[in-house]
């Protein structure tokens, strides 16, 4: 009975919450927490004067072994343990806090609060949103939507779905550290080395199934599946990212718009590379249409999970 629950009930329970009320906001979040342990963290290994390199690296072990040992320890405190289970696993899902958030961006713009749109796309991304047009601002929100379909929902339900919630926790330690320290500026250039190769290396395969979700599901939808498939591999290769371009390339095809171009990160003009049909503007409907996509999307890849994995921890 055990297996079962922990199989099937916890990753069920997780995606419901998270689909229901998104982000737990007024509640502790473990993100939070590893966000100040590693700001601690950070702080101390330039204090001390570390090699930066090694100590990233060692912080991708101490971080990514401490979250695990610690949802262990707290999911076998009698009673409570399977409420804490099911809590850690909820907060590691964004799907419901990436919907929320990418519509509100998408309704001041369509109200004409182009100031408001900036502000709250802001939120979303780390480049300098203040002097985005109203394509752009819908452009970078298409962009992030479907990025972080994999970051924020697929990939983590992917590790609680075969690991459980403390797999899944030690995969965003690694994957808050990256976002984090994941930049290739002066700061972070040798510091964010081991947790962005390393998040690189867990994402891989999640990646790719997010962008295949989002391909099967635009079938169903009667979207553009052909060109989106005849083209995803070829445009997800040209980002510098191994996985980030696997999503983007698919909602770009399905959608009929491009991604890329120019962005300003920490006062530096980027060019990014195009993906999609990059002559093809974003509108409401695009972008509405997308988020509906990346959320069903999700939900499917979610309960493939939970219905192949579970029934493999069972048999073996």
């Amino acid at each position: 009975m055990e297996q079962y629950f922990l199989a099937f009930f916890i990753p069920a329970a997780a995606m419901l919450l998270d689909s229901l009320f998104g982000d737990p906001r007024g509640l502790p979040h473990p993100v939070r927490w590893i966000g100040k342990g590693l700001d601690l963290y950070e702080a101390s290994a330039r204090r001390v004067g570390f090699n930066l390199r090694a100590a990233g690296w060692t912080a991708v072990v101490l971080f990514g072994a401490g979250a695990l040992l610690l949802a262990e320890i707290l999911m076998a405190i009698p009673y409570v343990g399977v409420l804490i289970a099911v809590y850690l696993a909820y907060a590691g899902l964004a799907m419901g806090c990436l919907v929320r958030e990418a519509r509100q961006v998408a309704a001041r713009l369509d109200d004409g609060d182009l100031d408001g749109a900036r502000r709250a796309l802001s939120m979303l991304v780390s480049r300098d949103t203040s002097v985005l047009d109203a394509q752009g601002v819908r452009r970078t929100l298409a962009e992030t939507v479907s990025e972080n379909l994999n970051d924020g929902f697929v990939a983590p339900m992917f590790y609680l779905a075969i690991f459980g919630p403390g797999g899944m926790w030690a995969y965003k330690a690694v994957s808050t550290m990256d976002s984090m320290w994941g930049y290739r500026t002066e700061r972070f250039r040798d510091l964010g080395r081991g947790a962005a190769r390393t998040d690189d290396v867990l994402a891989w395969i999640p990646a790719r199934i997010t962008a295949w979700a989002l391909l099967i599901t635009g079938r169903m939808r009667g979207l553009d599946y052909r060109a989106a498939r005849a083209n995803l591999a070829a445009d997800a290769m040209k980002m510098e990212s191994p996985n980030a371009g696997w999503p983007m390339a698919a909602a770009a095809w399905l959608m009929d718009a491009g991604m890329g171009g120019r962005a300003v990160y920490f006062g530096k003009v980027k060019e990014k590379p195009v993906l999609g049909p990059g002559e093809k503007p974003w509108d409401r409907a695009k972008i509405r249409a997308l988020i509906a996509l990346c959320k069903v999307s999700g939900h499917r890849a979610g309960w493939v999970f939970i219905l192949l994995f579970g029934w493999l921890r069972i048999a073996f």
